[in-house]
């Protein structure tokens, strides 16, 4: 065990990071775990000289018991699902999620499900992670996924604040594993990454370290579409480690850290012509500006679970995360083309904790319920050089002059749920609840939300859920800017209005209704439908030079669409096709409105217009085989287009992306067992673009990635 710890020492003082999961998903019929069963599984003690590999299994099922999906719709992730993509686990995390229903992708590596923006939550084994600032950096990898649950539609009561999608990661542990993989890639964009894992178990104690450095010429998508790209290296680190001890076969204590750092150049567009002018420079072209982003992720999760008798589950969680994001600019290339050079800092210190608890009152009702809190420390910093300009914002002087701003807010987040499982048959149970959360942030709200949510085994092929919920969704008070409109009132970088009401939290009513169906031994079908009716609906937009997401409402909302999954599966020939339609719609933004031009905000005063993100159809679709050593596999995507144009009246062009792999794995190689993969993305070298530069809140254009070809090798030991 020490000479793996120090092999992992000497990678990770190379690789101070990690990287982010994609797989194909599997749709799931919503089950509910039989409460007899569960007690049963349960209800013995261990005696003290069992496997601690046994002790470790009994504890997961009492702590995956904690949790309930009952009336939701879930997609379930495994380590197969990870192996069979083209890349395998070198697949970043949002490439992965993207195999699954209803997940649209955006320009800098953002996701939407379901017609929301973002708003998705992500839980390591249980536990809830705060959100990080939203940049282009990866802050999960794929690699440490043992399994992971993507979970939709109308949420039981323990689910809280981000609620599109709750992103359930359960971790490699090492409890199972023992020894190791150090792996390398390299490929177009001028590729390079090394990767590595450790992880083993004595006695009561298992670990799991994982670690990855990564540099290509392709860190966020390319503004021209063409095949490269002018200034857009990136270099990321990353790395992730579990560790837990049993304390006892009841009890076991688990730690969790984690770190991301990242940095980006700003791609740039050659070209342009400047704006405005700058004493003592006559020409500054486009193609040389030096703009660059840097992104650090920390986080770190200690908890506590276990059982207590036959019938209570328990987790106590405390959690600290620490984000940050520094866009700095090229301060003589972004007044001449901009008017404003701004180098903006925000960063965030979240701490929390967390309880939830299961208790089996009989065999027909489990009662859980829990606590979670978060307290936030946030610094926003703009220190920024423009111009003085007229009333029609034509530029006056060409000496910039310098306007700082420092901003501090502490945040406060509460929510408390309970809930019933009732089983009332062997074909019907029912999980009714509720949850209340308040905030103190930039605005304090608070709401009481009902929770209903039903299955029904309808035979034993089909399966029917349907469920009910009120959301209250805070704002991302880590992305609100905090920065006065007046003070950049009479120069170039001044705002299109003035109006500036501050950003509130989401409420919405929620309706889900889905059937899952085998239609033979190997092939299952699922239909799913759902309705969102919103009051002061969230949306981002990116507005300003500095690539930093700023929310704001549309006064009410409506989202509602409709997904299809087949997934079949037999001997090694695995295969899925995800269809998805959406609308997401609002009307008259209420807050934040000094980003918008006046003619924006008076049409969409009155008027339905479709959100930036809303694509209208998206479908996914993937195959594998094992033949041997040797897998072979391909995945698809296709979609409509995001909205363009004035207030979003317009639409991107139809696209679609084909990616295939090879892997096979030597076991008596003279290196000892090593695996190869050899990948293609975007086979046929399409052309697609994700953003033109035009629609609300929607910066410059963005391109899919171009034809790239990468050769992975994993040695294990």
């Amino acid at each position: 065990m020490n000479t793996r710890l120090l092999r992992l020492s000497a990678l990770i003082a190379l690789a101070y990071g990690f990287s982010i999961p994609a797989a194909y998903a599997q749709a799931v019929s919503p089950t509910t775990p039989d409460a007899a069963n569960t007690a049963a599984n349960t209800a013995t003690t261990p005696d003290v000289t069992l496997d601690p590999v046994v002790v470790n299994e009994r504890l997961d099922r009492a702590r995956n018991s904690i949790s309930v999906d009952t009336g939701s719709s879930v997609y379930h992730f495994g380590r197969k699902d990870i192996a069979a993509l083209p890349q395998g686990d070198n697949t970043s995390f949002n490439q992965f999620l993207l195999q699954a229903p209803g997940v649209t992708q955006d320009s800098f590596g953002q996701l939407h499900v379901r017609g929301d923006h973002a708003n998705l939550q992500y839980r390591l084994n249980g536990i809830l992670l705060p959100e990080s600032i939203s940049g282009f950096g990866q802050t999960l990898d794929t690699r440490f996924v043992d399994s992971m649950n993507l979970i939709t539609g109308a949420l039981p009561a323990q689910y809280g604040d981000r609620t599109a999608g709750i992103i359930d990661i359960h971790t490699k542990t090492g409890q199972v594993d023992n020894g190791g993989n150090i792996g390398v890639e390299v490929g177009s964009n001028n590729t390079r990454q090394v990767s590595g894992d450790v992880s083993g178990s004595h006695n009561g104690f298992s670990y799991y370290i994982n670690g990855s450095v990564d540099a290509n010429n392709l860190g966020i998508e390319n503004p021209t579409g063409a095949s490269s790209t002018l200034h857009d290296r990136t270099t990321q680190s990353k790395a992730f480690g579990y560790f837990s001890y049993l304390i006892d076969p009841d009890t076991r204590l688990s730690l969790i850290l984690a770190n991301a750092d990242s940095h980006f150049q700003i791609p740039n567009t050659p070209g342009k012509s400047p704006t405005f002018q700058l004493d003592g420079v006559t020409d500054f072209p486009s193609a040389n500006l030096n703009e660059n982003q840097n992104e650090t992720n920390r986080y770190g999760i200690l908890s506590l679970q276990g059982v207590i008798g036959d019938k209570i589950d328990y987790q106590l969680a405390a959690f600290s995360r620490y984000t940050k994001v520094q866009f700095v600019p090229d301060t003589i290339g972004d007044l001449m083309y901009t008017g404003v050079a701004s180098n903006v800092v925000r960063s965030g210190l979240a701490n929390g904790l967390q309880a939830d608890a299961g208790y089996r009152i009989n065999d027909t009702h489990t009662l859980r319920a829990g606590i979670a809190y978060t307290r936030e420390e946030l610094n926003n910093s703009n220190d920024s050089l423009t111009f003085t300009a007229d009333a029609d914002g034509n530029q006056l002087g060409t000496v910039p002059f310098a306007i700082n701003e420092q901003d501090q807010k502490t945040t406060n987040q509460v929510g408390i749920y309970l809930q019933d499982e009732w089983k009332l048959s062997d074909k019907l149970t029912v999980n009714y609840g509720a949850r209340f959360d308040w905030i103190n942030a930039y605005v304090t709200a608070s709401q009481f939300s009902p929770r209903l949510g039903l299955v029904y085994q309808i035979t034993p092929r089909t399966t029917l859920h349907t469920g009910y919920a009120r959301y209250f969704t805070p704002p991302p008070n880590e992305l609100i800017p905090g920065s006065t409109v007046a003070a950049f009132n009479g120069t170039t970088n001044a705002s299109p209005t003035s109006q500036n009401d501050p950003v509130r939290p989401e409420r919405s009513d929620y309706y889900d209704l889905g059937i899952s169906h085998r239609l033979t031994e190997n092939l299952t079908l699922g239909l799913d439908g759902y309705y969102k009716k919103v009051k002061d609906m969230l949306d981002e937009g990116q507005f300003g030079s500095a690539l930093i997401f700023t929310p704001f409402n549309y006064a009410e909302g409506k989202v509602y669409g409709a997904e299809l999954t087949l997934n079949y599966h037999k001997d090694d020939l695995g295969a899925y096709f995800n269809l998805a339609r959406a609308t997401s719609i609002g009307k008259n933004i209420v807050s934040s409105q000094f980003n918008f031009q006046q003619d924006e905000l008076n049409f969409i005063a009155n008027n339905w217009i479709y959100a930036d993100h809303n694509q209208t159809i998206t479908a996914s679709a993937g195959a594998s085989y094992q033949q041997g050593a040797t897998l072979y596999s391909a995945d698809a995507l296709l979609g409509t287009g995001l909205r363009s144009g004035f207030a979003n009246t317009d639409h991107l062009p139809t696209y679609t992306e084909f990616n295939v792999g090879v892997s096979h794995t030597f076991n008596d190689s003279f290196a000892g067992k090593v695996n190869v993969r050899l990948s293609v993305i975007n086979l046929f070298d399409k052309v697609y673009e994700i953003r033109d530069g035009s629609g609300v809140g929607v910066g410059q254009p963005q391109f899919g990635q171009r034809r790239g070809m990468y050769l992975a090798m994993t040695k294990s030991f």
